[in-house]
């Protein structure tokens, strides 16, 4: 059965079918030629997959990034971040690296990162005469910051898929996302001064540090409320993506006043259709679930890793490959879903702490969104940059491999991801 779905999904996938539905056609093939199930099995199943309390907190964190951007809040925080780093060659560079922590700190998706930020950054660092491969391959790569620091929807996933608690997953990442984020600007602070670019960011600063910290002020106290609430115990993540939409609509309508009640049903209608989306993987994904769950396929493939592999060190350096691959091919919101129920496991009878599991498998499948040939991040910013992805590969490539090594990092060194957890 799993071989005749397997071969099904992947010719789907082949012929252009979106990943969600290659999933669903493949479960039902594989219900109706194999198992002998009623097909309003496929009904319940998908409904079941998302019948999830914590799930609600995707909807609402999209809705939370999606005002942010609406509101004004990232330009606040492009000017914000530019004041911090001015002074520097490669300033402005760092500043889109440093924009993007911040933002990913409230929408947790790096796709929503990409277009509110890069809409900005991209024309400026082309203007300030970085190359235009460079600044798209930036803006691409920060952007998975998104999905790493809290609150992150594929660490949402991941703790429903292997039930997980999600408040520990949002406080491991808070050092891997650093981490990544601080490789960055080193590299491209060396980048800048080696190629002789960026001088003129020493120069070209639109704010002083007070001024601009005090425009960006209630931009930057939405990360804080909102992490510092989940970390705190006053409320859970689920409880924290309310909190975000409420004080992001309040500070867009009210205090920034970007946000005209005209705009609202444009906001709305693209997070809902962004939630849609991911929620229809979330019920496909469960489906195929379940049925390689019957038929015992994460049983088997245990057995066969635990008579293969013999230490955690070997598994990790395996799941690493496996999902570096897994993720130049599929959606991370799907690989999560379909693969954590099986890894998570395993990677307990290895000694593996299933939430340093998580934070690796977020971080390897997040290069899969700057990587060809279905890089999502890759694609939004060459869209915003107006630039073809082969003209990009080449400037792409150095970003790659420093995300590389810090996931080498964060797989060996738990405690990165262990930093801001309690005890």
């Amino acid at each position: 059965m799993s071989t005749t779905m397997l071969i099904v999904m992947l010719a789907l996938f082949g012929i252009g079918v979106p990943v969600a539905v290659a999933i669903g056609l493949a479960s039902i093939v594989g219900i109706e030629l194999f198992t002998g199930l009623p097909l309003v099995l496929v009904a319940q199943q998908l409904f079941i997959a998302i019948d999830k309390w914590p799930l609600v907190a995707v909807p609402f964190f999209i809705l939370a990034g999606n005002l942010m951007e609406a509101g004004g809040m990232s330009r606040r925080l492009v000017d914000f971040a530019r004041a911090v780093v001015g002074g520097l060659q490669g300033g402005l560079a760092c500043a889109c690296i440093l924009t993007c922590m911040i933002f990913a700190a409230v929408s947790g998706s790096s796709v929503a990162t990409t277009f509110a930020i890069g809409s900005i950054l991209i024309p400026a660092m082309v203007g300030q005469d970085y190359p235009r491969p460079f600044a798209t391959s930036l803006q691409a790569t920060s952007a998975e910051l998104g999905v790493i620091i809290p609150p992150s929807i594929p660490l949402i996933l991941y703790g429903v898929a292997a039930e997980v608690s999600i408040g520990e997953l949002f406080i491991a990442g808070i050092g891997p996302g650093l981490l990544i984020a601080g490789a960055l600007v080193v590299f491209v602070l060396a980048w800048c001064r080696l190629h002789g670019i960026g001088k003129p960011d020493r120069e070209e600063l639109p704010l002083g540090l007070g001024a601009a910290t005090r425009r960006a002020a209630f931009a930057l106290a939405m990360p804080v409320i909102v992490v510092g609430g989940i970390y705190g115990g006053i409320f859970t993540p689920t409880e924290a993506s309310a909190v975000a939409v409420i004080y992001a609509l309040v500070v867009g309508m009210v205090v920034y006043r970007d946000i005209r009640p005209s705009d609202l049903p444009g906001v709305l209608r693209r997070s809902a259709v962004t939630s849609a989306v991911i929620m229809f993987i979330i019920a496909n994904a469960g489906l195929f679930n379940f049925l390689i769950t019957r038929a015992g396929i994460p049983a088997d493939i245990g057995e066969w890793i635990a008579a293969n592999l013999t230490s955690d060190w070997q598994f990790l350096l395996g799941v690493n490959v496996f999902l570096f691959l897994i993720g130049m091919f599929v959606e991370t919101s799907a690989a999560i879903l379909v693969l954590a129920p099986i890894l998570a496991p395993i990677g307990i009878l290895f000694g593996v702490d299933p939430v340093h599991l998580g934070i690796i498998m977020v971080v390897n499948l997040a290069l899969g969104m700057v990587t060809p040939p279905f890089g999502v991040n890759l694609f939004a910013a060459c869209t915003v940059a107006r630039l073809s992805i082969d003209r990009v590969i080449g400037a792409l490539v150095p970003f790659v491999l420093v995300i590389m090594a810090c996931l080498i990092l964060i797989t060996y060194v738990p405690g990165i991801s262990g930093l801001f957890r309690p005890g």
